[in-house]
């Protein structure tokens, strides 16, 4: 496990708080490692055998092995206790984040500003995706405000990642990053990107490998939370790293046509819906200079996938506050960027080894409540 590197900006536990952190840490890799493999028992052990019985044939899909498995006593108790585990984890971070907000907004606000920029829109819609429900089960979700300069979000979801990935996205929670730009620079090794987007960018923890990366490039960021955005802009003064952020809907924004030979996203898709993320493809499209890419990181689609494997995958659907995750992954992707403008031959979908040694190590197999499970990202991607 890797720990989390500290910075100006990264909320300060106290003794009692770090160690209710990390019991939740702890009770979360203990579900994940000791009392998740038992779902696979009771289902070929008592689950699917009745539903054999019953139907004469094996599931065909996660929806009916979802309905054999649903009632099942285990599943029920390991469930529950991800859900609590996922919400006693923004607890722990919020109340430590809570005690020390005025400061971690007096330093987000007097943090240099020598090197990016913030641009925010107060005006800007927040789509009902977004509003509907606390994504991930995080209070307010991105975007949610309790006073001039909010910062609260951000300063929460930076903290409250690295306990979620149980420490596995590495020391600045930048394994989706990371692992994508070590994909391009082997893959593409001629690629010199003068201006890079990263679309739905939160605090930033995946945009920062690309200014690393790419030194001489542009790099713009936008997202629909001001909470996040000013958090993602003051870290990143921090850490020393020239980001352009700017508060916009990925759906469609104020950059003009092709002006970015680059555009990426972490985990983004699986959070929008089913016609915003058609609106976000034909919006890389747009802003595409010919010749350009985007490269979309998420985790696997469910075709093809073992039906168990693709139920316990699909946690986060109706136990995660995720109501697209399911969706989103059930797409076909090609069509989808058809649909956006772009060729069908043109068309990526790979796995992707996490940038981190530890991660890799991992078993392989994505879970509900795994976020860091799989040791590989799935990428989508397509060229102009």
């Amino acid at each position: 496990m890797y720990d989390q590197t500290g910075h100006a900006l990264l909320p300060r536990s106290t003794h009692d708080e770090h160690a209710r952190q990390n019991f939740v840490q702890s009770l979360k890799e203990h579900l994940a490692m000791r009392v998740s493999p038992g779902n696979k028992s009771v289902y070929t052990r008592r689950a699917k055998p009745r539903f054999e019985q019953e139907q004469h044939r094996a599931p065909r899909d996660r929806h009916e092995v979802r309905r054999v498995m649903k009632d099942e006593p285990y599943y029920q108790t390991w469930s529950a206790l991800l859900r609590t585990s996922q919400e006693m984890m923004w607890e722990s971070v919020a109340s430590s984040v809570e005690r020390q907000l005025p400061d971690l907004t007096a330093k987000a606000k007097t943090n240099g500003r020598a090197l990016g920029s913030l641009t925010l829109d107060p005006d800007l819609p927040i789509p009902a995706y977004h509003t509907a429900v606390d994504v991930h089960c995080m209070p307010g979700g991105y975007h949610s405000e309790g006073g001039a300069d909010d910062i609260a979000a951000g300063a929460v979801y930076d903290r409250a990642v690295h306990i979620y990935a149980m420490g596995r996205m590495g020391p600045f929670n930048d394994d989706l990053g990371a692992s994508l730009v070590a994909y391009l620079t082997q893959q593409y090794p001629h690629l010199r990107p003068r201006r890079i987007l990263d679309m739905g960018c939160s605090v930033g923890h995946s945009t920062v490998p690309y200014v690393e990366t790419y030194p001489e490039a542009e790099v713009h960021a936008i997202d629909i939370g001001a909470p996040m955005l000013r958090y993602a802009h003051a870290r990143a003064e921090a850490l020393g790293k020239r980001v352009h952020f700017s508060q916009q809907n990925a759906e469609r924004t104020n950059f003009a046509d092709a002006s970015f030979d680059l555009i990426v996203s972490h985990i983004l898709l699986h959070e929008t819906s089913g016609t915003a993320i058609r609106n976000i493809m034909r919006e890389c499209h747009r802003l595409l200079t010919p010749g350009g890419m985007m490269f979309h990181v998420e985790v696997p689609q469910y075709q093809g996938m073992d039906p168990y494997d693709a139920f316990i995958l699909d946690w986060d659907t109706y136990n995660n506050n995720e109501p697209f995750w399911g969706a989103m992954h059930d797409l076909d992707l090609v069509e989808l960027a058809r649909q956006g403008g772009f060729a069908s031959e043109t068309v990526v979908q790979t796995l992707v080894p996490s940038a981190f040694k530890m991660a890799r190590a991992r078993t392989q197999l994505f879970q509900g409540g795994d976020f860091g499970g799989g040791g590989q990202w799935f990428v989508f991607g397509a060229t102009k």
